[in-house]
């Protein structure tokens, strides 16, 4: 894998958000771009990605874009490539995009599958750093007490060194995308840096956002299936 950037802001706030459960991670992170004043920085390249860009409304939709808010000095990591099989590599990359920026954090926005049905998502941190675990507690936000994490939030926790990284995550009832679940994650995110983000929006566009990012999605799953049956009769 390679990082390619073009600015490097120092002591930095990195968020990551990549497809998972609802899609919160992306949805959420995509919401951030496009709500707070951002610039793309950089970008995330490595041989095994498809060979594929997707468009929207006439822009290219980077697979794994890197942009940045001067105004809370934050790097956003956003990805609508899942990074399945590759989430060792990823979590590697991610520490030394990390290391390059001198980051004071890593925040990891994800969805959380949940069985029981109720009206609003519940959202839950998790922070190896006690000072930070004291930020979320004050701004009333539950710990998760018992869980497993897994892909490549699992693979930062494990892997990044001498950072601090949080988590959050919402409860999601569905493995369609979930703006409503994402909301929660902003509101979350939002009481925990103060940025004094609106997350109604998300709301109000849920359907526009989650039809866009359903169609980036379905297309690049359709060109990476091409993509194996070329490969398959080629070799057969």
């Amino acid at each position: 894998m390679e990082v390619k950037l073009w600015k490097k802001p120092k002591n930095c706030t990195i968020i990551e958000g990549f497809p998972g459960f609802g899609l919160v991670g992306t949805i959420a992170s995509e919401f951030l771009i496009e709500h707070l004043k951002t610039e793309q920085i950089g970008k995330i390249l490595f041989d095994d990605m498809p060979a594929m860009v997707a468009i929207h409304e006439n822009k290219v939709v980077e697979p794994l874009g890197i942009f940045y808010n001067q105004k809370y000095n934050i790097v956003l990591l956003h990805a609508i490539t899942a990074a399945t099989h590759y989430e060792w590599s990823m979590a590697a990359t991610i520490s030394k995009l990390a290391s390059d920026l001198s980051a004071k954090e890593i925040i990891s926005l994800e969805g959380v599958g949940s069985g029981e049905e109720s009206e609003g998502s519940r959202v839950f941190y998790y922070s190896n750093n006690d000072k930070n675990a004291k930020l979320f507690e004050k701004a009333g936000i539950e710990a998760l007490k018992e869980g497993i994490i897994i892909g490549v939030t699992g693979a930062v926790l494990l892997r990044v060194e001498k950072i601090p990284i949080s988590c959050l995550f919402a409860e999601t009832h569905t493995n369609l995308p979930d703006s409503k679940a994402a909301a929660k994650v902003i509101e979350a995110l939002d009481k925990y840096l103060g940025m004094d983000i609106d997350y109604k929006p998300l709301l109000e566009q849920a359907e526009k956002f989650e039809e866009k990012l359903k169609t980036i999605m379905q297309k690049s799953q359709e060109a990476q299936e091409i993509s194996e049956k070329k490969k398959l009769s080629y070799f057969g």
